[in-house]
């Protein structure tokens, strides 16, 4: 059972957060979901992610990693230029393209292809300039007192 969610509410009362719930939207618009290659995706610290992509059968020329603003991009484009006659084919060779969406300020630190499956370390790393810091509370100058000013009053004799 496929619930849809309207945003439009946290829409008139959030700012800044489009991006967000404009992915959520599209998350629950997706219609088809792809899921080959297979992958993981692991955390590996507290600032640090791995992806691991079983890419059997794929060289380092047939794949491309490309990182955007916030979108990384991994294809695979096999080179069938051979003319074989298979009996049976089970293993997938076909051309992908996987999108993973990444959050602000997350960069590829690395990627490797070692037995068939493809690693990509990722790395948030949050600004110096966003990043919260101690104010150090000084020993200034006291404030200084206040003259207090009282109003005399004539006092008549009855």
């Amino acid at each position: 059972m496929r619930t849809n969610l309207d945003f439009s509410p946290l829409f008139r009362s959030s700012i800044g957060f489009e991006r967000m719930l404009n992915a959520l939207e599209d998350a629950g618009r997706a219609e088809t979901i792809d899921n080959w290659p297979p992958y993981d995706i692991v955390k590996t610290g507290e600032n640090d992610y791995r992806i691991a992509m079983a890419v059997a059968g794929f060289s380092q020329d047939e794949l491309a990693i490309t990182q955007e603003q916030n979108l990384l991009i991994v294809s695979g484009q096999k080179d069938n230029g051979e003319d074989v006659q298979y009996l049976h084919r089970g293993i997938a060779g076909r051309s992908f393209q996987r999108q993973f969406e990444l959050a602000d300020h997350v960069k590829v630190v690395d990627a490797g292809l070692v037995n068939g499956l493809l690693t990509i370390d990722l790395k948030h790393e949050i600004p110096e300039e966003m990043k919260p810091r101690q104010i150090e509370i000084g020993t200034g100058h006291a404030m200084p007192k206040a003259e207090t000013k009282q109003i005399e009053a004539e006092t008549q004799a009855a």
